[in-house]
């Protein structure tokens, strides 16, 4: 007699609005329809005059492929080595405040995504979901930490970020104060948020956000908090405490950075360097590589796109790890940066309007679909790994 096999459930059909998902630009219109204004402003907003922002965009278009055809590319591969693992695309996920205001949970969905989809998600240290949680659902998640402003505290919060199991620890260093983010304001975005008429207005017209994201959230959860800064849970969302908490970041030096290498067993990175000289510190305080970042264009207004300064870094530090955010949408802006001698990319906004237009399921199709690109265009460029490429494939115009 023949045991018929045990059922096994259908996989879910993913949301219907993917289908018009064809690229990570076509998330961020969308996200601006389903998220109130306040939250999409704060995602989207940068300093001041944007200079750094668009000039993160803009520095792609220096450089124009050269490409090798006749070339057996049928055994390719978008896989990569970084500090000791292994990863299914040479791109990952940067940390990014307050994702669970993007939708439900949303540390968890895209930490669960990019675990799925073997690369590596960043928690940030403005997050709203405990790190113990975000680790104990997707294993392998790294930390992203800002100091805070004393030596016990931080030594705190390293300790909390050992014992929740992280084993690579992302110090953001370009934040000794607040930047003017005027343009976050202008959207009704603020810290701490202040209930107001505008801001119940946004709620209101933006029904499934509101019941699927903030409501919630309120029921199960509670009123959120930033509970990654300290060792210890920090203020409300809506507290005026969040501005103190926040603060006393301009005397942090590089004691710093070396009180936590003695401390810290795991890896090291210092995110947020923009400089050859500061790239030779981290190495020299004994960091595992650096994340070349303008942070987006959220903080200096001006500053350089670390595109812009990554052949330059990667000259002066040898063999050692250097990697990049900032800008980034396309496959072709991954394999640019590679090129340049990149080991890795990782990508904050189109993730969160993903995580925003349909959960873990969106941000799991915006990575499938960078990770095509990454691959489709290996082909065309005649490489079969990501190591083959080189700045003799690049071309810089005018």
């Amino acid at each position: 007699m023949t045991t018929a096999p045990a059922h096994t459930p259908a996989a879910p059909h993913p949301p219907r609005v993917l289908q018009r998902m064809l690229s990570l630009h076509d998330f961020e219109a969308e996200a601006r329809r389903r998220l109130p204004r306040p939250i999409f402003g704060y995602i989207a907003g940068a300093a001041e005059d944007n200079r750094s922002l668009q000039d993160n965009r803009s520095a792609f278009d220096d450089y124009g492929f050269t490409t090798r055809v006749l070339v057996d590319v049928s055994h390719r591969s978008t896989g990569v080595e970084l500090l000791g693992h292994r990863y299914a695309a040479p791109f990952g996920l940067a940390p990014m405040g307050i994702s669970a205001l993007s939708t439900y949970r949303g540390d968890i969905a895209l930490a669960r995504a990019a675990q799925a989809a073997q690369v590596p998600a960043i928690l940030s240290g403005t997050s709203l979901i405990p790190l113990e949680e975000v680790i104990a659902a997707a294993p392998g998640t790294w930390f992203q930490a800002y100091l805070p402003g004393d030596p016990q505290r931080i030594t705190a919060l390293v300790e909390r970020a050992a014992r929740a199991g992280f084993e690579t620890l992302v110090l953001t260093v370009d934040i000794p104060v607040s930047a003017n983010r005027e343009n976050n304001v202008r959207t009704g975005f603020s810290t701490p948020l202040r209930p107001s008429l505008r801001l119940a207005w946004d709620g209101i017209t933006h029904p499934r956000w509101l019941a699927g994201t903030f409501l919630r959230t309120l029921v199960q959860h509670g009123m959120p908090h930033f509970e990654n800064s300290f060792a210890t849970r920090g203020a409300p969302i809506v507290s005026r405490n969040v501005l103190r908490d926040f603060s006393a970041r301009d005397h942090l030096n590089w004691s710093h950075l070396a009180q936590i290498r003695r401390q810290w067993q795991g890896r090291l990175i210092v995110k947020g360097v923009l400089s050859v000289a500061d790239a030779l510190l981290a190495r020299e305080h004994g960091a595992d590589g650096v994340i070349l970042s303008n942070h987006g264009g959220r903080q200096l207004d001006g500053a350089v796109a670390p595109l812009r300064i990554l052949a330059d870094v990667v000259d002066a530090v040898g063999d050692w790890p250097v990697m990049v955010d900032s800008g980034f949408r396309r496959g072709s802006d991954v394999l640019k940066a590679l090129a340049l001698g990149a080991r890795f990319v990782f990508v904050g906004r189109p993730f969160n309007y993903a995580a925003a237009v349909a959960g873990q399921a969106g941000v799991a199709h915006a990575i499938e679909l960078l990770r095509q690109e990454v691959d489709r265009n290996m082909a065309m460029l005649g490489v079969n790994h990501c190591g083959e490429l080189h700045r003799g494939q690049l071309l810089r115009r005018g």
